[in-house]
């Protein structure tokens, strides 16, 4: 009786188990797509979520030749939904109940037009259907990114000694979807079309009038607020814009420092991650002392739903976000804004300034220049108070800054890191290069 017992277990957890070994997809994909069931103009839709696709009903899905591709499903609309692609043998669960969620992998074959569809009766026929798109005209996602970094050379000419005066600043935020990674894209949010936004320049004393404009483009509602702005949510409070409104207000640059500027629309947070950050420098009376060479440097994060690595179109998690868990540590809005994309250069024998700050929104920075020391660090931001001499790291916090002066004195490749090293291995890395005739009394190789 026992072994008639156990043979009939085997036999219905054997077939379950291998089933359930044969429907575990192949990790990482190549290419993903997020979809959310709908109910548009009294049809059943799929409506893409993040990336090219974004906000699109029935989306085209283009991948290329021989990929892995990773379909995400939520449920939008509470009813019973699935996604299914027949031509790849591929099929996702069925989901019930609104923001459930499921996924569909499979690997394409050769060139050609397929489609996809909602297998529950009546759903395709109602509206849920789209087309793969496999081969040729098919999306390319590392080609076809916008390039969204700012350059770290992109910065205002010095004040110098004027005495204070009317000063306008013009903020545009947008959402657009930019280069991330090689063969990624990721929708930003932004001031003026780059991450970080404008480096902004002026002087204690100055009277300035900030106006923000909201793209009409945009889906959420944003605004700005300066930490360098004595006044209510530092001009968050009259910011709140609508997409197509602008909004302005106008302060007194009362104190001296380098200051974080962020969008302050709820959530906070998730504004901040997708790019809504800068820097304000408010220059003493009388200016800063002349340096050689200057650079913008902002540190952010990007939380992701697929794993870093992940090529195509990625998509924001608001769960790792709240559980400060990032896939992607960047400076100036891409894993290699400062290794391939914009070049950090000065000469052997002059001396360099670097403007940082963290947007964050959530990780603390241990700012180094490996292989350099710095002359001189200005804490916090802080340009009144004596700076910090011969430091090798300095911890700048989420929505804090630093200034740092050196002298290059020695030719070659320089990186910048947060001294949390593994966030190298998650994009966050810059270069400086110095170039110049070596000094063997400062450094020399020796041969073995």
């Amino acid at each position: 009786m026992k072994t008639r017992l156990l043979l009939l277990l085997i036999g219905i957890l054997l077939p379950f188990q291998m089933a359930t070994a044969a429907s575990e997809p192949e990790y990482p994909a190549e290419v993903t797509f997020t979809l959310r069931t709908a109910v548009a103009e009294g049809k059943l839709v799929y409506i893409g979520q993040g990336g090219n696709i974004d906000g699109q009903v029935n989306p085209t899905l283009r991948v290329p030749e021989n990929a892995l591709v990773q379909v995400n499903l939520i449920n939008g609309d509470g009813a019973m939904h699935d996604v299914v692609a027949d031509a790849f043998g591929a099929r996702s669960d069925r989901v019930t109940g609104r923001d459930a969620s499921t996924v569909m992998v499979f690997r394409t074959g050769k060139a050609g037009e397929f489609r996809y569809w909602c297998s529950v009766p009546g759903h395709r026929a109602a509206g849920m259907e789209g087309l793969i798109l496999v081969g040729k005209g098919a999306f390319d996602a590392g080609d076809k990114a916008a390039d969204l970094s700012h350059p770290p050379t992109d910065i205002p000419p010095a004040i110098g000694d004027r005495p204070p005066r009317d000063v306008s600043v013009d903020l545009h935020t947008t959402e657009k979807t930019g280069h991330l990674a090689d063969g990624t894209r990721y929708k930003f949010w932004t001031f003026n079309d780059q991450v970080p936004g404008p480096f902004l320049r002026v002087r204690q004393g100055d009277r300035v009038t900030v106006n923000l404009h909201n793209d009409k483009t945009s889906t959420m509602v944003h605004s700005v607020d300066f930490h360098a702005v004595t006044g209510p949510g530092g001009g968050a409070e009259v910011t709140q814009a609508a997409p197509g409104k602008t909004a302005s207000f106008r302060f007194r640059a009362l104190k001296p420092g380098l200051y974080v500027y962020h969008c302050a629309t709820p959530m906070v947070a998730h504004h901040i991650t997708n790019g809504m950050y800068g820097l304000i420098l408010v220059e003493p009376a009388g200016g800063l002392a002349k340096v050689d060479r200057e650079f913008y440097v902002m540190q952010g994060e990007i939380y992701t739903t697929e794993a870093h690595g992940q090529h195509g179109d990625l998509s924001f998690s608001l769960d790792k976000l709240l559980n400060e868990r990032p896939e992607y540590y960047i400076f100036n809005g891409a894993s290699d804004a400062l290794t391939k994309t914009h070049r950090m250069e000065a000469s052997v024998g002059e001396t360099v300034r670097i403007f940082f700050g963290v947007g964050g929104p959530n990780a603390t920075s241990s700012f180094h220049v490996i292989g350099e020391m710095f002359d001189r660090v200005y804490h916090e931001g802080s340009l009144t108070s004596p700076p910090m001499r011969d430091v090798q790291t300095t911890t700048v916090a989420p929505g804090g800054a630093t200034m740092v002066e050196f002298r290059v004195d020695f030719p070659g490749r320089y990186i910048l890191v947060d001294h949390a090293l593994s966030r190298m291995e998650r994009g966050l890395v810059g270069f400086l290069h110095v170039n110049g005739k070596a000094d063997k009394d400062i450094f020399e190789p020796l041969a073995p």
